[in-house]
């Protein structure tokens, strides 16, 4: 993880200490020191004695890691554009509701806690949280018979049997079946128009989104952007999820498709045989073929926000991606 040490010696340090919403309003970007003197005005009394890159800044976040004196360890976010900034303020609402739902016991982990936030100069605002102590998930590193595989597949079912009353009272977007899957096939239609998305692939996302006996699923609440830097492990167990800006009701299978994608098919077998059991022996025969459409589409996905933000690198990234899918689509005899 690159560093960005705070030298009381150094002008912006110093800068910084004397008037921390100034040194950021004369920043031409949220560099890691900018962010971190927000961080002190969001949090009365923070003191910050480190500051590091963190790996989750994405392409709507800018996001950095504050370790304080007695060494806890603090989350800034930053919205970079104005989408991203409405998405975190419901994301806020939301966070308090699921931070009741830990404390009651309906959540057998912990969730982010926003301590304080900060406005920013062009608009909406940095938020601050206090780490939840743990490692970031390694798939790779789980044992099938462990008791991680377990923790992970009844985290997701505590989510999914969350009442979806609490992400209608944030605000945040909620679908029926046939809603969703028109708003799915809608997405193909504009992705498949950029003339990007490989034919074949076109044509099979579409036959699978058409074949409505696969859609017949109970809405749920949906973290919506699962995967391993999502998750904080520690001794065996689910510490914490964070990252719950895409939190919606939708279809539970797509908080399943990193897993279809990435885990061994033993580790995903007891991941799923975990969840199922939670959920009281849910039944819904196509959740797994929804989880790996889920898991390629999100490809047409990534591609759609680099044409959307008119950024060429994800557009091609998305592009080289696509291409491999076909590959291995092919090679295994399902295109």
């Amino acid at each position: 993880m690159a560093r960005a040490r705070l030298h009381a010696t150094s002008h912006s340090a110093r800068a910084w200490r004397q008037d921390p919403v100034w040194f950021y309003r004369e920043c031409v970007s949220p560099s890691p020191l900018a962010l971190a003197a927000l961080a002190t005005v969001a949090v009365p009394g923070l003191e910050i004695y480190d500051v590091l890159r963190s790996p989750n800044a994405d392409a709507d976040f800018d996001v950095v890691t504050v370790v304080d004196p007695t060494g806890r360890r603090w989350t800034v976010r930053a919205p970079r554009r104005p989408a991203a900034g409405a998405a975190l303020e419901a994301e806020l609402g939301l966070l308090a509701s699921l931070g009741k739902a830990c404390d009651a016991g309906d959540l057998g982990f912990d969730v982010p806690r926003p301590a304080g936030t900060a406005p920013l100069k062009e608009g909406g605002r940095v938020v601050v949280y206090e780490e939840i102590p743990g490692k970031r998930l390694s798939l790779a590193a789980v044992d099938p018979d462990g008791d991680l595989a377990v923790a992970i597949g009844r985290a997701i079912a505590e989510i999914h049997e969350l009442p979806t009353t609490i992400v209608e009272d944030a605000g945040l977007p909620c679908y029926e079946q046939e809603a969703y899957r028109q708003r799915r096939l809608a997405e193909l239609d504009a992705a498949a128009q950029t003339g990007k998305v490989p034919p074949g692939l076109t044509a099979r996302w579409e036959e699978q989104l058409e074949n409505v006996t696969w859609w017949r699923f109970e809405p749920t609440v949906v973290h919506g952007s699962l995967g391993e830097h999502q998750w904080v492990v520690t001794d065996g167990t689910v510490s914490g999820i964070v990252g719950w800006a895409d939190t919606r009701v939708a279809d539970p299978a797509d908080d399943l498709g990193w897993l279809v994608a990435a885990a061994p098919s033993d580790l995903l077998n007891s991941i799923l045989e975990a969840y199922t059991a939670e959920r009281g022996g849910l039944r819904d025969p196509h959740l797994t073929d929804r989880a790996h459409l889920a898991s390629e589409f999100a490809l047409a996905r990534w591609l759609m926000h680099g044409v959307r933000t008119t950024n060429p690198d994800i557009v091609r990234d998305a592009e080289g991606m696509l291409a491999d899918l076909v590959a291995l689509l092919t090679e295994s005899g399902e295109l």
